[in-house]
């Protein structure tokens, strides 16, 4: 039978541990106590404990010396610190020196349960891995994986396991075309989260006057419109993650609200009289730099300090070339098997010039490049022709040690994504009719049509599948 995890509950109200304890006994846990740091320590010598709650105020200290303590002594050991109601710097403190989560006093329990209950299965979680792949820290072995043995890649991987295990808001930079998604899934999967919901939510996308009711809800009657109660973003993402992609676009009355819920953990729908707790990881990205976008007023510096308690970068594609070959083989595999075709091979002057390119659009531009590549290949072979890569981003390109990456990414110009997503259906739709013209015409004979277009008839098959026209 196995034994009930035990928390440890340090503070010197014996009214808040008498509370605490009887709590956590209704969830079958076992507790033990102590009032100070010097009592803390050696309970913690003396057994294996599954969580640590600590007061920020203690007799002889400060609750971030006993995170600190545990960093060091018990790093496996989740540890929450309780705050004083509205001090949310000692909170952000306690984050960044490796703290859990926090909860706010007069502890509402019902939060507390919820964080408990959270950081058990962060424990159960490691206990089931084996000390090799604990190391690896879980990153999901299905599923969204990242690619690449690079240093700087392994390195990535090593941060998102380990900012897994805490509850802290991660913020994400990095170009456009990085895989900031793909990261924030990554934090997500590895965590103790992992089987609720994982929730995107792009903010560039979303109109102004609709990003309240999209994220919070609304209750019926509130607006014009507003004809059934409707349930936000922020709540489909109870238990789970929320993710907002491009949160540099938030309207500054929206910038209000999401500090809210990042501090105080609770969400108002639209027409609702009182705020509900939310129990939500909130993971934010985006390409722009928030920092000087706080310096010209037009994001809230408070905010900025709140969802960027931890930053994880993504690297350029260009830092880490020696990565484009795994990158490219692997794209090639799911572009063919996705139409049912075999993957073309790459020429090595193709590789080369592969290697050699500055990617302004990182692993997306990639992906496209090959897929443009796969549709103009004869013979099943890539050849550097068929990769019609652009003049200005050729061997003359910064390279990774040029400058840092977040200095070239300040100064990019990204196309609107709604202009580029236009033009690419325009030019998909004269494809297809010039498609279809030409097999009516060769009765259609596919080998006939592809001589009529100067094309490979491997390339027209590529096209037919990925139009659909059959």
């Amino acid at each position: 039978m196995t034994a009930a995890p035990t928390v440890l509950i340090v503070d010197d109200e014996p009214d808040l541990i008498e509370l605490v304890s009887l709590t956590l006994g209704r969830m079958s846990l076992q507790t033990a106590s102590a009032s100070n740091l010097e009592g803390a320590r050696a309970q913690l010598a003396s057994r294996r404990f599954d969580l640590c709650l600590t007061d920020m105020r203690l007799p002889d200290g400060d609750g971030l010396d006993l995170v600190a303590y545990i960093q060091e002594h018990h790093p496996d050991l989740p540890v929450a610190v309780i705050t004083a109601h509205g001090n949310v710097e000692s909170a952000v403190r306690a984050l960044k020196s490796g703290a859990f989560d926090f909860v706010s006093k007069p502890l509402d329990l019902g939060v507390l349960r919820k964080l408990v209950a959270t950081a058990i299965k962060l424990v159960e979680r490691t206990d089931s891995a084996s000390e090799a792949a604990a190391a690896a820290a879980a990153l999901p072995a299905q599923g969204p994986r990242l690619m690449g043995h690079s240093q700087i890649m392994s390195s990535l991987r090593e941060l998102i396991a380990r900012v897994a295990r805490s509850q802290a808001p991660v913020h994400i930079s990095g170009e456009s075309g990085t895989g900031k998604e793909l990261v924030a899934r990554l934090v997500h999967a590895s965590g103790p989260r992992h089987d609720n919901s994982f929730v995107p939510v792009n903010c560039g996308a979303i109109p102004s006057e609709l990003m309240e009711s999209e994220l919070f809800g609304h209750k019926r009657g509130s607006f014009t419109g507003a004809i059934a109660d409707k349930k936000g973003l922020v709540q489909s993402a109870e238990g789970g993650t929320l993710f907002l992609d491009e949160v540099a676009d938030l309207p500054l009355h929206m910038q209000v609200k999401l500090l809210r819920l990042i501090q105080e953990k609770t969400a108002r729908p639209v027409g609702e009289q009182r705020e509900v707790p939310v129990d939500v990881r909130v993971l934010s990205a985006t390409h722009k730099n928030l920092a000087e976008l706080v310096a010209q007023g037009r994001f809230r510096e408070d905010l900025y300090y709140r969802i960027n308690v931890i930053e994880l970068r993504v690297p350029a594609l260009r830092e880490h070339r020696e990565d484009i070959p795994e990158l490219a083989e692997a794209m090639l595999q799911r572009l063919s098997g996705r139409l049912g075709l075999a993957a073309p091979r790459i020429s090595p002057p193709a590789r080369a010039a592969l290697e050699r390119y500055g990617f302004p659009g990182n692993v997306r531009e990639l992906e496209n490049i090959l897929e443009r590549a796969t549709a103009l290949s004869v013979s099943g072979i890539i050849e550097e022709a068929d990769l019609q890569l652009r003049a200005g981003s050729l061997p003359g390109a910064p390279a990774a040690n040029a400058a840092p990456a977040a200095a070239i990414s300040t100064h990019m110009p990204t196309p609107g994504a709604d202009a580029a997503g236009a033009l690419g259906e325009h030019l998909e739709t004269i494809e297809r009719e010039a498609i279809i013209k030409a097999l009516e015409q060769t009765r259609y004979n596919k080998t006939a049509a592809a001589k009529l277009l100067g094309m490979s008839f491997r390339a027209l098959r590529y096209r037919v599948k990925k139009l659909k026209i059959e």
